[in-house]
């Protein structure tokens, strides 16, 4: 199967395609090599998911630097939903890290930090996978602006999908009431878009609500969804 070619024709086709619909092709066209990631900040994504392919594998990287309410998420989507939530971790321990780069790398170094404790680990998971989903949607940020629904991920040669793309916040406010969907509680308590512990915090009233994430820096993306990723 040429990924490449797959992802550009679905690209066009199911251009504005319901969530539920991308979903569906995508696990009819690659069955059990296509799976979901998701951060936990909310379910709606794993809840879509298992809805068109129950059982379907849902890839959770634990960073180490979680905070308690993401992890208490990832623990009751796996209890609640009919999928598979595999939890990915990075091949050295916080501790470990600490002693090769120094502590609280993701002060001085936040996207090398990303690099060893997200993308590497996602990475080395995908693998085995040839096409994937993520739950970004345009609306977060300027850097998901023209996010397709369908594309061809070129740095890990994989076919990704992100059926929420056109979603808007009110879509997902509407879809999780509709259904029950499991919402991490820190949404909850000021926190509109949810990191790594050390690197999130809440935004000023009326801010950009992904201005939390990595407060101060240039920096807007972990790396996950991002082309130029390094390899």
């Amino acid at each position: 199967m040429n990924l490449r070619r797959v992802a550009e024709q679905a690209g066009r086709d199911l251009a504005g395609a319901p969530a539920e619909d991308v979903l569906a092709w995508a696990a009819s066209t690659f069955g059990s090599r296509f799976a979901v990631a998701s951060s936990m900040q909310d379910a709606v994504l794993p809840h879509l998911a298992s809805r068109v392919a129950p059982g379907v594998g849902v890839l959770f990287v634990d960073t180490g630097y979680h905070f308690t309410e993401t992890i208490g998420t990832r623990d009751a989507v796996a209890a609640t939903l009919p999928v598979r939530v595999l939890t990915l971790t990075p091949t050295r321990t916080v501790a470990e890290q600490d002693v090769e780069h120094g502590p609280r790398l993701h002060d001085r170094d936040p996207d090398l930090c990303c690099a060893l404790r997200k993308v590497a680990p996602l990475d080395a998971a995908l693998a085995s996978y040839d096409a994937w989903a993520t739950g970004i949607r345009r609306v977060e940020a300027p850097t998901r602006a023209s996010t397709p629904v369908v594309s061809y991920d070129r740095g890990r040669g994989k076919v990704r999908v992100a059926p929420l793309a056109a979603w808007t916040d009110d879509d997902v406010r509407a879809y999780v009431l509709e259904h029950g969907v499991l919402v991490n509680p820190l949404l909850e308590d000021g926190y509109p878009s949810v990191g790594c512990a050390p690197c999130t915090r809440r935004p000023a009233p009326g801010a950009d609500p992904r201005s939390g994430r990595w407060a101060g820096l240039a920096k807007t993306e972990c790396g996950i969804n991002t082309e130029s990723r390094t390899r």
